[in-house]
């Protein structure tokens, strides 16, 4: 680790326990904002320092009794973690080009998540909503516009005989949709195995004759299951990376804990397979971890980070995941009109996920309300409209960074699919032409993929 990469990791990690972040735990309850440390280099004073472990166990910035840890690490660390900040920066300057971007939009976002748990703990001014969702998104905020694709649902049950009539024939028809095709969480390992098969096998038919040939022998779904109770959230994909065949090489492993309490029908379930898994985050982690393993991508990353512009992208990648998977690039081109009801549905639920952020942030629209207008007009879940417009929703940090960028990532991604054939577009997607994020994506269309080096 040069002394770049050493900032990179202080400032990320330093980010990540404010806000009480456990890169190494295994599981999504302790993991935040780094989403992944799967290099083998040794975790920097940020993590590792004595007020940083106490930090974390006391919740970060959010955590009810947490001031005097807070206040012990920024005394410590505080200063590392803003020169490590103004280092990246004067490395995106030095390096320029396609990385020296990625640097520069990463750097904004960190500065921002910093100002954001200054405000929290009362050291700071607060910070205005649009700069928050700029930062992470690249675009001002503005609110869903469902109406289309709550149409197409709507004709979609009509001719599969569900009948909705008006709003609340809408949702009546979705709940009974839902309910007829549920996944029972007791056999959700079973059926996860079986429907990650046949993600895998669409992936090698319509993604991998696209890609290097380098990658291809990269396993794109080696992941577990996991039912788990009583979490805030609906589900956690936990990428690892740090297991070592005998050779050295990666096994490219992760986790997935799902809600125990998560409704979701089967269809919804291939969505979330293909967004999570394959051809989504595991595959596009995975992919990633490779690059970096031949020296193709940089330190950075190995240390992803959620409320980043490459986050957003790699939400949109998810997002459109099952689309890759089939060769296709609309929802209505799919083979299945239950499943086209699936896609549809989950796209409202990230649809609502900015909506919930804009109308908590920008309009003070209080929860009751925002959880009823994600019911009615996106058509979640009581349990989901509960969770965004709470727990996510009206989080300081999630809630203004990382709401909005599922739906920007997911029409970004949408946008260069149709634009570019899948032979220029997908390799620079998967981090073949260097590690990219939804600003910087396009920039490195024309760009050489890894199959010229």
């Amino acid at each position: 680790m040069n002394q770049a990469d050493l900032s990179i990791a202080n400032a990320i990690l330093g980010i990540d326990t404010l806000w009480g972040g456990d890169v190494t735990c295994p599981s999504g309850t302790g993991r935040f904002i780094a989403d992944s440390w799967f290099s083998d280099e040794a975790l920097p004073a940020a993590y590792t320092h004595p007020t940083a472990a106490r930090l974390r166990a006391a919740g970060g910035v959010t955590g009810k009794d947490s001031a005097v840890a807070v206040a012990d690490y920024l005394r410590e660390m505080g200063p590392e973690i803003i020169r490590s900040m103004d280092a990246i920066n004067v490395e995106a300057r030095r390096v320029g080009g396609l990385r020296g971007a990625f640097l520069e939009g990463l750097n904004t976002c960190l500065f921002t998540m910093w100002e954001l748990a200054m405000e929290t703990t009362g050291k700071g001014n607060r910070v205005p909503y649009e700069q928050s969702v700029k930062a992470s998104t690249g675009h001002a905020p503005e609110p869903s516009r469902p109406e289309a694709k709550r149409e197409r649902v709507a004709e979609l049950l009509d001719r599969a005989g569900y009948q909705p009539s008006g709003p609340a024939g809408i949702l009546n028809a979705v709940d009974t949709w839902r309910r007829e095709r549920l996944v029972p969480m007791a056999s959700v390992r079973a059926l996860s195995t079986a429907v990650i098969a046949h993600f895998d096998e669409l992936s090698r038919r319509n993604l991998l004759p696209h890609l290097p040939k380098e990658l291809a022998g990269v396993p794109r779904a080696n992941i577990q299951f996991l039912p788990i109770k009583e979490a805030w959230f609906s589900g956690s994909m936990n990428y690892i990376g740090r297991a070592r065949n005998p050779d050295g090489t990666p096994k490219y492993e992760a986790t997935y804990e799902i809600n125990a309490s998560l409704q979701i029908s089967v269809p919804e379930f291939e969505q979330l397979i293909s967004h999570e898994v394959v051809p989504g985050h595991v595959t596009t982690f995975a992919y990633l971890q490779n690059l970096y393993v031949r020296g193709l991508v940089g330190f950075e990353a190995t240390v992803l980070t959620m409320n980043t512009r490459a986050a957003t992208l790699f939400e949109g990648i998810a997002n459109n995941a099952i689309l890759i998977a089939h060769g296709v690039t609309e929802v209505e081109q799919l083979p299945d009109e239950d499943l086209q009801i699936g896609v549809l549905l989950a796209l409202l639920q990230d649809d609502a996920k900015n909506q919930a952020s804009y109308l908590t942030w920008k309009e003070g629209v209080p929860q009751k309300e925002v959880a009823a207008t994600l019911r009615r007009d996106f058509l979640v879940t009581e349990e989901r409209a509960d969770k965004l417009s709470g727990a996510w929703g009206r989080h300081p940090l999630l809630g203004r960074m990382y709401l909005p960028a599922y739906r920007c990532g997911t029409e970004r991604v949408a946008e260069l699919r149709r634009k570019y054939a899948p032979s220029e577009i997908l390799p620079v997607l998967y981090g073949c032409a260097g590690l990219v994020d939804s600003e910087t994506v396009e920039a490195a269309c024309p760009q050489p993929t890894c199959s010229s080096r």
